[in-house]
């Protein structure tokens, strides 16, 4: 079951790849969240870039949002929501996600682990919106398909105080039940579902 109207994913999949030739960037977001779990694509694309980055980025059509703290730029539907280091307010600070990197297929993705608290802190500001249901649905992926390694997971809570976060993805965990949108079998959902949360409640 797509979230999003595969016309807009293919289109914003295909203006990712082309920003990838162009600028140095570190992979956020619902993107980031498919390359880990190959489940829901994408209609919006979120970076994380440092301030020269910055600069080369001001040839699009690039505003500044004071507001929430990011720059954006808007092609027809597609959002690309730039976030910069020692400017944007993300759940990790963004000048320290070049400690959480991996390379997925040609981009630099931040780690499933710091992917998962980004997430938790995006659901917990967009709470009942689309996007907060879709970010439930990303963490809910990342949790059965990423192969998250929990003790790194509170390793980067308890470095930035955010422990209470280990509760509250339990809590979103237990009331999660759309087995759809992860592509599951009520029986393979229940059984993962039953995995996670015993690796959760021993942390």
């Amino acid at each position: 079951m797509e979230f999003w109207n595969s016309m807009l994913t293919e289109k914003s999949w295909s203006i990712l790849q082309e920003f990838r030739k162009k600028y140095n960037f570190i992979l956020i977001g619902g993107w980031a969240n498919y390359l880990w779990t190959k489940q829901q694509k994408s209609k919006d694309i979120d970076i994380a870039v440092d301030i020269n980055e910055l600069q080369k980025l001001k040839k699009e059509n690039l505003n500044k949002n004071d507001n929430l703290k990011k720059y954006e730029i808007k092609s027809g539907e597609i959002d690309i929501d730039i976030y910069v280091a020692y400017f944007s307010k993300l759940t990790i600070p963004v000048e320290d996600l070049k400690l959480y990197i991996s390379s997925l297929e040609g981009f630099n993705v931040v780690s499933a682990e710091a992917l998962l608290i980004l997430k938790q802190g995006a659901e917990l500001d967009r709470g009942d919106s689309i996007k907060g249901e879709k970010d439930r649905i990303d963490i809910i992926s990342l949790l059965f398909f990423s192969g998250i390694n929990f003790r790194e997971y509170r390793k980067i809570l308890v470095k930035y105080k955010l422990n209470n976060y280990i509760e509250n993805l339990i809590f979103l965990l237990r009331n999660f039940k759309d087995y759809n949108s992860v592509n599951l079998s009520p029986r393979e959902f229940k059984l993962k579902k039953e995995k996670i949360m015993k690796e959760l409640r021993s942390l």
